[in-house]
């Protein structure tokens, strides 16, 4: 199928366009744009500097992909976005390419449903099969994992680590990592309880919800310490996988300051 591109559209002469794209009224492409196959631009979306976009995305009016960091120290230099396959990028959405501070890529995976006016920063890198609704920011080299769901309003500090499956509820300010499973909320965000909706919606097994919420009683009611926690966890045959990725998370966090085991490469 041919791509189909409308009337009063900007597109550098330079930029490559894959077959079967569309493209509405007056979207700005750049020189280093990058856009597969399938993928559709509504009216107004902006494409700047070295962005890649996948194949069979939606992308809504307003959004400005690959803009520069808001970073005081970035040079200019050609740092990149690279975003995925079958992503969902709702009106208003930013998303910024990197800066110099690690691999030069602000990364977004496959199957994200971004909605209105959510902003992903410079170096941050977004999985796959994540929800992140209204209004949401999220700071400079954020990681999110995969299957992570965030609420309206919620605001990440730069340097968190969202874990997989957990669940951040709206208007929250999330200044430490959030643990994989676990739902956090309030302000600032702390691990309430586990994400028990979104591990039985991904088919999660009984003994494993039953064994990551034990996990969850320990470390966050009890106060056991993670040493006693992974313990008790072990004798009584709880310590399934996702109970060590959970606890392991849990370490490296620790690890770090300010409840922020990414912390460490700031320093660095």
């Amino acid at each position: 199928m041919a791509t189909y591109v409308a009337d009063h559209v900007s597109i550098d002469p330079r930029a490559q366009i894959d077959d079967d794209v569309e493209i509405g009224p007056f979207c700005v492409i750049g020189p280093h744009a990058r856009i597969g196959r399938g993928t559709k631009l509504e009216n107004n979306v902006t494409l700047m500097g070295h962005v890649r976009l996948g194949c069979y995305n939606h992308v809504y009016p307003g959004a400005v992909l690959g803009g520069e960091p808001q970073d005081i120290s970035y040079a200019g230099t050609d740092t990149k976005v690279i975003i995925g396959d079958h992503n969902v990028i709702r009106e208003g959405v930013t998303i910024n390419r990197a800066s110099e501070k690690e691999d030069g890529i602000t990364r977004v995976g496959d199957f994200n449903f971004l909605m209105a006016f959510c902003h992903v920063a410079h170096d941050c890198q977004v999985g796959s099969h994540i929800i992140v609704a209204n209004n949401s920011l999220l700071a400079g080299h954020v990681h999110v994992h995969d299957y992570a769901s965030l609420s309206g309003a919620v605001a990440v500090h730069h340097f968190v680590t969202v874990g997989s499956y957990s669940f951040i509820g709206g208007v929250s300010p999330v200044r430490h990592d959030v643990p994989p499973y676990m739902l956090v909320e309030g302000y600032p965000a702390k691990p309430r309880c586990i994400n028990v909706v979104g591990l039985k919606r991904n088919n999660f097994p009984t003994d494993v919800i039953q064994a990551l919420a034990e996990a969850h009683r320990l470390l966050y009611r009890a106060k056991v310490g993670l040493d006693n926690a992974w313990e008790i966890l072990r004798a009584n045959g709880h310590l399934v996988p996702q109970v060590n990725h959970l606890l392991n998370f849990v370490q490296n966090q620790h690890e770090g300051s300010h409840g922020r085991g990414r912390e460490r490469r700031r320093a660095a």
